[in-house]
């Protein structure tokens, strides 16, 4: 029996990872800020799924919240707060909450959990492009992207032998943001001639989750983008 927990697993990319984990018989639990939301979408994955009440912008509740699981095979975290904040516009309270989400509220998510690992297990960090490729106002999305890099690098050493990852999607033109822009520019960039689907960004979590020789990587999903 394989336990996966995705963080941030009740909507977007970190749902469609929960499905798909659920669907070959793992017992899942995804968490939402909200118990009632993650007890719904637990609902809609079916199999052996529930849900979990997890706020990383409040990491001293994140060990209180996580104290009935069990065992972890798989930890995947997706969640984030993100939106525009330029420095022209700066809003600092919605910087210190993206901030303290993605790396405080990360790293405290696997040192909560770290008792419980089994042996094998593994952990996948998101980030995201914007840490190659910055946009009018991701001036906090580019900077805790490329902290998931360094805290990838430093919590390699430090939960050794377990494994952990960083996963960096480029645009996923099947996801309910992108879909109904078929003009996105970054397809006229991209080397395979079309943005990266959900199904492959799952399929690139679950690789390196499970490929035991991958270890403190930064894996980029992005068509190759990258090198235009």
């Amino acid at each position: 029996m394989t336990t996966s927990i995705i963080v941030g697993g009740s909507s977007g990319l970190g749902r469609a990872m929960a499905q798909r984990f659920a669907d070959r018989g793992d017992t899942v639990l995804i968490t939402s800020r909200t118990t009632a939301h993650a007890d719904t979408v637990a609902g809609e994955i079916g199999g052996l799924t529930r849900g979990l009440a997890v706020d990383l912008s409040q990491p001293e509740s994140i060990a209180a919240a996580l104290g009935d699981v069990r065992a972890v095979d798989n930890l995947v975290i997706t969640a984030a707060k993100q939106g525009v904040n330029s420095l022209a516009d700066f809003d600092i309270a919605a910087a210190i909450e993206s901030v303290t989400t993605k790396l405080v509220g990360y790293t405290e998510t696997v040192r909560a959990l770290r008792d419980r690992f089994n042996p094998g297990a593994s952990v996948v960090l998101f980030g995201g492009l914007a840490r190659e490729r910055p946009y009018p106002g991701s001036t906090m999305v580019t900077a805790f992207n490329s902290g998931i890099t360094g805290l990838v690098k430093t919590l390699a050493v430090e939960i050794a032998p377990h494994r952990i990852n960083a996963i960096h999607p480029g645009v996923v033109g099947d996801s309910p943001k992108w879909r109904d822009a078929p003009e996105h520019p970054h397809l006229a960039r991209t080397p395979i001639g079309r943005l990266v689907t959900t199904a492959e960004v799952v399929d690139a979590t679950d690789f390196v989750l499970r490929n035991t020789g991958v270890n403190a990587v930064d894996l980029f999903v992005d068509g190759g983008l990258r090198v235009t």
